[in-house]
C-alpha cells in the first residue's frame, strides 16, 4: 500500500499490518512443518522397511520423500519472501507457488507406495 499525499513529494508506503506478516510467517512454518513430516516419513519408511526387503519402489517413494521436503523447505523461505516484499510494496501477492509441487510429489509418493505393497 502506497499513500499518496498530495503536500507530500513522494509516496510513502504504509506501514504493513502486523497481523498480515504473522500470517505470512505462520504460512512459512506450516510449510516447514509439511518439509519435516516428509522427511520424518522418508526415515520411518528407510529405516523400518529396508531391512526387511522393502525393494525398489520403497527406495523411490524415500528418495522422493527427501527430494519433496528439500525443495519445500527452500520453496517456503522464497515465498515467505515474496510475499513479505509484495506486502510492503503494496501489490498483488505471488501465486500458490509450492502447492501444485506438493500435490504431484504426494501423488508420486503413493503410487510408489502402492506399487510397492502391490508387488512387494
Amino acid at each position: 500500500m502506497v499513500s499518496h499525499d498530495p503536500n507530500a513529494s513522494r509516496t510513502t508506503p504504509d506501514p504493513v499490518d502486523y497481523r498480515f506478516t504473522l500470517a505470512n510467517e505462520r504460512t512459512f512454518l506450516a510449510w516447514i512443518r509439511t518439509s519435516l513430516g516428509l522427511l520424518a516419513g522418508a526415515v520411518a519408511v528407510h529405516s523400518l522397511i529396508e531391512p526387511i526387503g522393502g525393494g525398489p519402489m520403497l527406495r523411490l517413494a524415500v528418495l522422493v520423500c527427501v527430494a519433496l521436503a528439500l525443495t519445500l523447505s527452500l520453496g517456503a523461505y522464497r515465498r515467505w519472501r515474496m510475499v513479505e516484499r509484495a506486502m510492503r510494496a503494496g501489490r498483488d501477492l505471488p501465486g500458490p507457488g509450492s502447492v501444485p509441487v506438493l500435490a504431484a510429489g504426494t501423488a508420486v509418493i503413493a503410487a510408489l507406495s502402492a506399487a510397492a505393497v502391490v508387488l512387494w
